[in-house]
């Protein structure tokens, strides 16, 4: 396969997703049927990357590298790491629902709850479209975050952690580090969902335009911003990092109750630490204090 068709092959992929959130399926359920993601970010990244060995030998032997996800889906295949491309791709929340989140201080917005619900959802239904037209063209696909083989194991250095990251899958990919709460600042900002599959298909790995995990935390390469803390309702964040047994337990026992209570769903969620701060809806500038 020539330089020009693994391009094409890029194209179309990149389209496959941009098409699928320009559809219908992309709603809030709300009375007014709003879209519950802007326009998408995708990425790309070799399946013999060695991040995803590296992030294997932290997380722990239960944490999926491509090749183990793909493997045990196409068991009678015959595959090595360097036949496999990694599709990632970046769901912006709307300027609505970040308005909307913006403005709370202990409990998410609706717009953000339903966003967490049905944008899921959707975000579901878009791994398994992109699975299918692969398939249908010819390139066996698997969404490892729909695999029997994910779930939440107990890592030895991280505590809980799930067997497949969508975070670190477009870390990888080119599309963004992570910040002091743990989420991923992508040019589209913080306020986001992540999806991913790998296929066997031959598609040029996008670049990284950065050299570390927390490259676009101002926290991180200035120490004065720390927005994320402050925004957190349950002090689940501090200048030590994000505990996330604590952020659990709040969207799981408080704000499931409130969102249920309050808009009839039954979901939990939050998204205070990616609103309201200065890596909200891009990368920030450096030397940016705060949030506007």
């Amino acid at each position: 396969m020539d330089k020009e068709e693994r391009v094409s092959l890029t194209a179309w992929v990149e389209d496959i997703i941009g098409d699928f959130v320009r559809s219908p399926e992309n709603s809030l359920k709300d009375k007014d049927n709003e879209p519950a993601w802007e326009r998408p970010l995708v990425g790309f990244s070799r399946g013999d990357d060695p991040l995803y060995v590296e992030i294997k030998a932290l997380i722990g032997p239960f944490y999926l590298e491509p090749i183990d996800v793909f493997r045990a889906s196409f068991p009678d295949l015959r595959v090595s790491r360097d036949q496999l491309t990694v599709i990632a791709w970046v769901l912006p929340q709307t300027k609505a629902t970040k308005a909307d989140n913006r403005k709370s201080k202990q409990f998410p917005s609706e717009r953000w709850a339903r966003s967490r619900k049905f944008g899921e959802e959707f975000n579901v239904k878009l791994r398994s479209h992109v699975v299918a037209m692969l398939k249908k063209a010819g390139y066996e696909a698997v969404a490892p975050q729909l695999s029997p083989l994910w779930g939440m194991n107990a890592s030895e250095r991280y505590g809980m952690a799930s067997s497949w990251s969508e975070r670190h899958a477009a870390y990888i990919s080119g599309l963004g580090t992570f910040g002091l709460c743990d989420g991923l600042i992508t040019p589209a900002g913080k306020a986001v969902r992540l999806g991913s599959v790998v296929a066997r298909i031959n598609i040029p790995a996008t670049r990284r335009p950065y050299q570390n995990r927390n490259e676009y935390c101002l926290y991180y390469t200035e120490g004065g911003c720390g927005k994320c803390i402050d925004r957190c309702p349950t002090e689940a964040i501090t200048k030590e990092g994000h505990d996330k047994g604590k952020c659990r337990i709040y969207i799981e026992d408080v704000t499931a109750d409130y969102i249920k209570e309050h808009f009839g769903l039954d979901i939990y969620g939050c998204g205070l630490c990616q609103t309201r701060v200065p890596c909200e809806s891009r990368i920030p500038a450096r030397k940016e204090k705060g949030a506007g």
